[in-house]
This record gives C-alpha cells, structure tokens and sequence, in this order.
C-alpha cells in the first residue's frame, strides 16, 4: 500500500509534504506532486502536514478522485512499463489537460507558503 497525491494539490504545490518524507519519494510536476508507489513506505508523515488535506492513503481516497492512485503510478511507468524517472513534460496527461484550478485554491497557496517561510524565522528576533 502506499498514499496518493489527489486534486486538491494541482496549482498549488505547497511541498510540506516533501519537507518531511522521510525517503524522498515525493516528485514535482509542473502543475501538482506525485508519490512515487515504489517508494513509498508509507511511514504517514506526508499526511498530516498537507495543509490542503490533498495526500490519502490508497484504501482510504475519496472515490471522486480514485484515479489519482493510477495517475500517481503511471506517472513513474516508462514506455516500457518499468517505474523510472518522471514524464519528461512535467506531469501526466490527465493532469495536463485539466484547466487552472480555482482562485480560492491561490489563497491558501500563499497562506502554506508563508507558513513554510514562518517555520524557518527566529522567534527571537523579529523583524
């Protein structure tokens, strides 16, 4: 079993759940961040740092976004079936082709990018 990387986290990219993988299983695409199944060992920290709740454990996805868990495998196939490295365009098709999410989903975006950028400041001496 391994977790999955769903919609909420296409056009945002907040990479928490980067910063704390444990195994670096966790790639960039241009638009969203995938889980690489052959990887993962699903230790759970990517999940509950994601702050747009977008990383499920594969039994556990909503069946709205099931077919993120074949998105995020396919992700790592080369022509030949063999999980390697990632697309060369950057991410799969199916994600390529989805329009520009919402602009509610920027906000908080900003919201995770600031809080990344807050974790790294010295409490003691503010700015």
């Amino acid at each position: 079993m391994t977790y999955v990387i769903a919609q909420p986290c296409i056009d945002i990219k907040d990479r928490a759940c980067v910063i704390e993988c444990p195994v670096d299983c966790i790639y960039e695409g241009n638009r969203t961040l995938y889980i690489n199944p052959a990887e993962c060992v699903d230790c759970h920290a990517c999940e509950p740092v994601c702050p747009v709740e977008a990383v499920f454990y594969e039994d556990d996805l909503p069946q709205q976004w099931a077919q993120y868990k074949a998105i995020n495998a396919e992700y790592f196939e080369s022509p030949t079936g063999c999980r390697s490295e990632p697309f060369a365009t950057g991410d799969h098709p199916a994600i390529s082709a989805l329009p520009p999410q919402s602009a509610w989903k920027n906000d908080i975006a900003v919201f995770a990018i600031r809080k990344e950028e807050a974790a790294d400041a010295d409490l003691w001496f503010p700015l």
